[in-house]
């Protein structure tokens, strides 16, 4: 008959050789992260990505993003960009969901280029009242903070529609979240 002390010991070390074998293949496999060939994580935003309207002119052009080691049990995944310094709870710019598992890139521009109806994302109605992306315009003075994020989901239900405010897709999006990945831009006028 074995002790409860033995038995112990004997369910630690397998437990720790579960971990130590599990460890290193999470290990080899990355986080979960996004990169942009027109974005850098700390550096200002180009003209290309900022907004086009009254007195902001640029390209108002969607960045490109690119995502990897996404976590098992990603049924879809999500974009936001959200500014943490505008006046109030913050502002808005893009909010996609929808975008299916196996697509792990957006182009620049996939918001204007109709890109993202091709592959059946939908895109929320952002903070200046357009349906897709709109580029940073903050007032003049200090920099804003642009928070980029891919969102790995469990679901690819949600229940959202093109056009909805980008608030309502990031609550449906919080819901189903498994993991996510951020870079921070910025810009000032």
């Amino acid at each position: 008959m074995c002790s409860s002390k033995g038995v112990a010991l004997a369910i630690a070390a397998l437990f720790a050789v579960w971990l130590t074998a599990n460890a290193g293949q999470a290990a080899a496999q990355g986080a979960f992260s996004v990169t942009s060939s027109d974005l850098h994580d700390g550096a200002a935003i180009g003209k290309a990505q900022v907004y086009d309207h009254g007195e902001c002119k640029g390209g108002n052009t969607s960045p490109q993003l690119s995502w990897r080691n996404a976590p098992a049990g990603t049924k879809s995944f999500a974009v936001t960009i959200f500014d943490v310094d505008a006046p109030g709870p913050g502002w808005w710019h893009w909010a996609v969901a929808g975008i299916p598992p196996n697509v792990t890139a957006l182009p620049a521009n996939a918001s204007g280029s109709g890109y993202l109806d091709t592959i059946g994302a939908m895109q929320a109605r952002n903070d200046w009242g357009d349906v897709g992306y709109g580029g940073p315009c903050p007032p003049p003075g200090k920099p804003h903070r642009y928070i980029v994020t891919v969102f790995a989901l469990n679901t690819a239900d949600l229940r959202l529609a093109t056009g909805r405010h980008a608030l309502m897709f990031d609550h449906e999006i919080n819901t189903a979240l498994l993991a996510k990945a951020s870079l921070t831009v910025t810009y000032q006028r």
